[in-house]
């Protein structure tokens, strides 16, 4: 590196000789000495493959550190391929999670050499998709459990996940998890706000430095997934919509996109031959010459002249159970519809009176709920990371959540047609609390016939930051406040019979950190206090969900 610290790095050279595109991983997990199964694929396809332990992991020299160091690392060893004699000088880069964020570090600096990248559940942004929501609640579970899996003091027995998401202050819980203070999360806790110092790390705020064309792969169930779409958005929108350097395919995956949901199933067709789509797009970039073909047709996955571009979107959706090709993202036919929360007073727990309406109530009694921060809301599947068998992701039944007295329950009738919801999907609420500062959640759920409960898509909002997250403004006690919280994103169609369902609550724990009430700095806290929370519903107060639906051939209604 030019700083003179040396990185562990393993080439791997097709048989014939001469010179070779190459391909680049950079690891933070362990190289190892041996091809990976299914990379031979690239060696019988005319590549090198280049596979890096990052500064220092594993056996490459130098101080760990990942919001620093993957951009100019990644630079200097393309630098390094292109002066090989095996290399043609023209590299591509494959990765996902870490190794796809550290191709987006080195793709913002423009390396000459560097032609495309193919970054897989990877995100675009530190404060909203690592470490932080885009409610500014922490992704505590999330984070932690990595810096267990990948930080533990060697030697030391690993911690329990529910030891040390459950550790006060947050101050130690590196220590809870890990053995040791780590300078990564003592910066993250020092930064609760999307201050300068996220700007500075941003990708997002830099994608208009990316040159190079860019495949992005997600899943709905992924924690990067909204990251995803707004970078492929962001790219769509900088190049011009007609341009076909960018693409992006979302399924219904978790972050592991090979390991199936325990109880559910998108039929044998949801899979993805990610490996050839990764073979096609390099061959292009790589291989080709981009300034003659500047056509990539993502039906098919080939090279072409053709005047008609490709489809650079593909989505499955989930409920219909299929691939579909689309043009932009959101998607231009987007209908949004907003669902009104409606009650008695009583929408408390799944055998409440909640429910979810077209127009808005007249005057009524609005909804509470006492939020213990002592006895939080738990997190039953969703969009977590990263390993399901310590912390359970994907759809799950959200029935025995539903059952709790502080969590309000909305349900629409059963629907007349199916109803198709692709987008980013949001809660508006209007709410008051009791606290100088506390949190709302709100998760969106599909109700199949038989009562199963699955979720789709969820979301926070700290009421510190109900302005923005560059300033921390706390709530005066009493006082109704109107909310929007970002519930993510979905593809999923509410098939005839099922109903749509909002639940509303306080906690969602440990997929975020719980608020603790006192309205003081979170990091050192210790105190946990309740607050009495109040949900308003009425032509004053509209709370509702925005739905982001696409028509059907004819118009469907729910059932009134």
């Amino acid at each position: 590196m030019r700083d003179g610290i040396r990185l562990d790095t393993n080439v791997f050279r097709p048989l014939a000789g001469g010179r070779y595109p190459t391909i680049l991983l950079r690891t933070p997990y362990g190289k190892g000495t041996e091809l990976p199964p299914g990379y031979s694929s690239f060696l019988n396809h005319g590549y090198a493959v280049v596979l890096q332990d990052v500064r220092g992991r594993y056996d490459s020299q130098g101080v760990f550190d990942a919001l620093n160091r993957e951009g100019p690392d990644g630079y200097d060893t393309i630098n390094w391929i292109a002066g090989q004699p095996w290399s043609d000088g023209n590299v591509g880069m494959i990765g996902g999670s870490y190794l796809g964020i550290a191709q987006w570090r080195v793709a913002v600096l423009n390396n000459p050499h560097l032609k495309a990248i193919f970054p897989v559940v990877a995100g675009s942004d530190d404060y909203f998709d690592r470490f932080y929501s885009p409610g500014g609640a922490a992704k505590l579970g999330h984070r932690l459990l990595w810096f267990s899996e990948n930080m533990n003091v060697p030697g030391t027995p690993k911690a329990k996940f529910d030891d040390y998401v459950s550790h006060l202050p947050l101050r130690t819980s590196d220590r809870a998890a890990t053995h040791q203070s780590l300078s990564a999360f003592q910066t993250i806790l020092a930064h609760p706000t999307y201050d300068s110092f996220w700007k500075e790390m941003s990708i997002r705020d830099k994608l208009d430095r990316v040159r190079i064309p860019v495949f992005l792969v997600g899943g709905w169930y992924d924690n990067y997934v909204e990251g995803d779409l707004e970078a492929f958005a962001a790219l769509r929108k900088l190049s011009g919509k007609n341009d076909g350097r960018h693409r992006i395919l979302i399924g219904p995956w978790p972050h592991n996109m090979s390991t199936p949901f325990p109880r559910v199933s998108y039929g044998d067709d949801s899979s993805s031959p990610i490996r050839a789509y990764q073979i096609e797009w390099f061959d292009h970039w790589l291989k080709g010459r981009p300034e003659d073909q500047t056509r990539f047709s993502l039906e098919g996955w080939h090279q072409t002249r053709s005047e008609v571009d490709g489809a650079p979107v593909q989505i499955f959706v989930m409920g219909a159970n299929r691939w579909r090709d689309e043009q932009e993202w959101p998607l231009a036919r987007t209908r949004y519809m907003s669902l009104y929360l409606a009650s008695q007073g009583r929408a408390n727990t799944l055998n409440g009176d909640g429910t979810l309406e077209s127009k808005a109530q007249k005057t009524v009694e609005p909804d509470q709920f006492t939020y213990d921060a002592r006895k939080p809301v738990p997190t039953m599947g969703g969009a977590v990371c990263c390993d399901p068998k310590i912390f359970a992701w994907g759809p799950m039944d959200q029935r025995a959540v539903e059952k709790r007295g502080d969590v309000l329950v909305y349900t629409s009738a059963p629907l007349k047609h199916d109803l198709e919801v692709t987008g980013p999907v949001r809660v508006v609420l209007y709410a008051s609390t009791s606290a100088p500062d506390t949190d709302f959640t709100a998760k969106l759920v599909d109700v199949f016939p038989s009562g199963e409960a699955r979720n789709l898509t969820d979301g926070i909002l700290r009421l510190r930051y109900r302005d923005g997250l560059e300033k921390a403004e706390l709530a005066q006690p009493g006082e109704i406040y109107p909310l929007t919280i970002d519930a993510g994103v979905t593809s999923n169609v509410f098939l005839a019979g099922h109903s749509i369902r909002v639940e509303i609550s306080s906690s969602n724990f440990p997929r975020f950190d719980r608020n603790p009430n006192t309205g003081g700095p979170l990091a050192d806290e210790t105190v946990l206090k309740q607050a009495r929370q109040t949900i308003y519903h009425s032509h004053v107060y509209p709370s509702h969900i925005v739905l982001p639906v696409i028509p059907a051939p004819e118009q469907h209604a729910m059932r009134r």
